[in-house]
């Protein structure tokens, strides 16, 4: 009994110089680590500082050398600008001059802490505010166009020593800031050497916490305690596993169900965004009905006038007759752009030249703009063109000049201008209004889809980025400036192309070229549903020198072929027929008839914007739009006996 008492208080003892022990110890390495974090913190403080020191040597170095550089650039553009007077070359030698200035004071606040640079980079201010005067004097002469007392006054300016005294005002600051740097390279090799030295005795300091930390655990621990917290430890596991199998059986199947959920949600967006984006163009093709409505109905009231005018006065037909087909063929030109404009179909791009592109849609932007905003048209780049899809530009293009409308109420002044970058390059298409401009925070998320500052059913938020994605897939890229109150600059800068652009060959609605006379005659079956229609195409085959065989429904065209045959002719030399009739389509009318006739000529005619997007349907057969003039149906006919082209059918407007 007194021996398990003495055993006890041994025990008890023993527990005791145990606790007190760890106690001491863990003091000491908390005295220990302390100390040491310290010494880390200040060496790696004193690295910091040494690694700012040589960033700013580098920045004082390559700020040196750029401010060198764009005085270089900036007396190249004004000697350019001397000789050839073009503005562009003055405006590069203002900026890079601007951007000299610049530099410079970004040198000065860097050397600001040391007065030996201090005091060159002062002399280099004096110098530069000399030269800049000189140079000033000779952009100012070349402004006012005068050529020879701009080119004599930088002449003179380069005789002097300004320039020769900038050079070496530069280059001794650099040779300064290098041996500064070979020092500060120096203390910061030295400082990296004390951090990793610290660095490596906390990490052995730490090792040997770890050690003593688990030996003294092990110590406190009894077997017993151990042995018994490892069975409860194993049947927790043993639940906690078998609950943890259950969740992850449960977590899976819900998310396969919000993965189907997120993929169905996904199409649904997709489809939701075409959708929209459809919508856009639809609305923008709304906006444009007002106006185009406008001159149409001028253009019906001169042809209207005109017939009336040719039936009461006979002897003045000729004239009347001549103001009807202009009025006729301009409303067609009018509809066959919009047309043009609304239908949905994938990108074609074509080199296209860019003035005339803006030329001939300025019609339509003016009646969408309405009247009380004045457009300016300011085309810098006649002769240059570009690879781009034309409806894609012609629809940026009208966005724009949409956004610049409704920032300026319905009244201002909108300016397109075209701007070439003297390289050959690219060509900016800059779109400028007078408006409201935009916030910051505005012009921060301008390109964001759906984003927009509208009330709610005026805007979808789909205009600038699709503006945005047109610039992106035709290799080039949008840049915007606005100002709050002032308006706002578009500029769309596109890759540039070759200036020769191949003169089209189609004719267009308003041509009034005459048609000659055929080299043969052809036998050519006509297929058109409106006997109206009809009867007008066959008369116009008949007037091209043509013989024409009229058939209304699409139908009985087989049994015509058949009939020709039967008759021991040589069948039809061409079937020109419409696209959409009852019953039967033209395209399936002529896939029919390539069953048993596969080198039948074929020439489509149609008046509906929607056939375009339907390439296969017509194969690689001509397609000729309604309506058309005999010249146009000339052209058509005499290439529809020519060999097919590989790319496809070839559109006749």
């Amino acid at each position: 009994m007194f021996e398990r008492d003495g055993d006890s208080e041994n025990d008890g003892r023993r527990e005791r110089i145990r606790f007190w022990s760890t106690i001491v110890l863990g003091a000491i390495l908390t005295g220990v680590v302390g100390a040491l974090l310290v010494l880390l913190a200040r060496a790696n403080d004193n690295y910091d500082r040494s690694l700012g020191w040589q960033t700013q040597s580098m920045e004082v170095i390559s700020q040196t050398r750029s401010v060198d550089a764009a005085i270089a650039r900036a007396e190249a553009a004004l000697g350019r600008f001397a000789v050839g007077l073009q503005k562009s070359d003055g405006r590069v030698y203002e900026y890079q001059w601007a951007r000299a200035r610049q530099f410079m004071a970004q040198l000065q606040r860097n050397v600001r802490d040391n007065p030996k640079q201090m005091e060159l980079v002062e002399q280099l201010t004096h110098e530069m505010d000399i030269r800049g005067a000189q140079l000033g004097d000779a952009a100012l002469s070349a402004n006012y166009n005068q050529t020879v007392a701009a080119i004599s006054k930088y002449y003179a300016a380069g005789q002097g020593q300004g320039l020769s005294q900038i050079d070496k005002l530069l280059t001794a600051i650099i040779a300064n800031e290098r041996t500064l740097l070979r020092e500060r390279n120096r203390l910061a090799i030295a400082d990296r050497a004390n951090l990793n030295q610290a660095i490596l005795l906390f990490s052995l300091l730490g090792a040997g916490a770890a050690v003593i930390a688990i030996g003294t655990t092990f110590s406190l621990i009894r077997a017993e305690g151990e042995r018994r917290l490892a069975r409860n430890e194993q049947l927790i596991e043993s639940d906690r596993a078998a609950q943890l199998e259950a969740a992850v059986e449960d977590r899976t199947a819900e998310l396969a169900h919000a993965n189907d959920a997120l993929r169905n949600e996904m199409i649904e967006r997709e489809a939701a965004e075409a959708q929209l984006r459809q919508a856009q163009k639809m609305e923008a093709v709304g906006q444009l009905t007002g106006g185009i409505a406008h001159d149409f109905n001028n253009m019906l009231a001169v042809v209207v006038g005109g017939l009336e005018l040719a039936q009461r006065s006979p002897e003045k037909a000729s004239r009347h007759l001549a103001n009807a087909l202009d009025g006729a063929n301009r409303a067609a030109d009018l509809t066959r752009r919009l047309l043009t404009f609304a239908r949905s179909e994938p990108a074609r791009p074509e080199m296209m030249a860019v003035d005339e592109c803006i030329t001939s849609f300025a019609e339509l932007i003016e009646r969408t703009i309405g009247d009380r905003i004045a457009l300016t048209l300011d085309l810098q780049a006649a002769g240059r063109a570009c690879w781009v899809d034309r409806q894609q530009f012609e629809n940026a293009l009208l966005n724009l000049a949409v956004n610049a409308r409704d920032a300026m109420n319905g009244h201002g002044s909108l300016t397109i201008q075209t701007l070439d970058d003297g390289e050959g390059r690219a060509l900016a298409v800059q779109v400028i209004d007078t408006g409201c401009g935009m916030s910051p925070e505005v012009l921060e998320r301008v390109f964001d889809p759906f984003y927009t500052t509208k009330p709610a059913g005026q805007g979808t938020g789909l205009g600038m980025s699709q503006v945005f994605a047109f610039c992106r897939q035709s290799g080039g890229e949008v840049q915007i400036s606005s100002t709050e109150g002032e308006g706002t600059s578009v500029a769309m800068l596109l890759p540039a192309g070759t200036s020769g652009l191949d003169a089209a060959t189609d004719t267009a609605p308003g041509d009034v070229a005459h048609p000659s006379l055929p080299d043969h005659a052809l036998n050519i079956l006509v297929v058109e549903d409106d006997q109206r229609v009809l009867a007008a195409t066959v008369e116009a085959v008949g007037e091209l020198g043509h013989t024409a065989v009229a058939c209304g429904n699409p139908l009985e065209a087989e049994t015509l072929v058949e009939g020709q045959l039967a008759e021991g002719r040589s069948g039809f030399d061409l079937i020109l027929t419409d696209v959409l009739m009852p019953k039967l389509t033209g395209p399936e009318m002529i896939a029919q008839l390539k069953q048993r006739w596969p080198d039948l000529p074929v020439l489509f005619v149609t008046g509906y914007a929607g056939d375009a997007s339907e390439i296969a349907s017509f194969g690689d057969h001509d397609v000729l739009r309604k309506p058309f003039t005999l010249a146009a149906l000339d052209q058509a006919i005499r290439r529809s006996g020519h060999p097919r082209p590989t790319e496809g059918q070839r559109l006749a407007s």
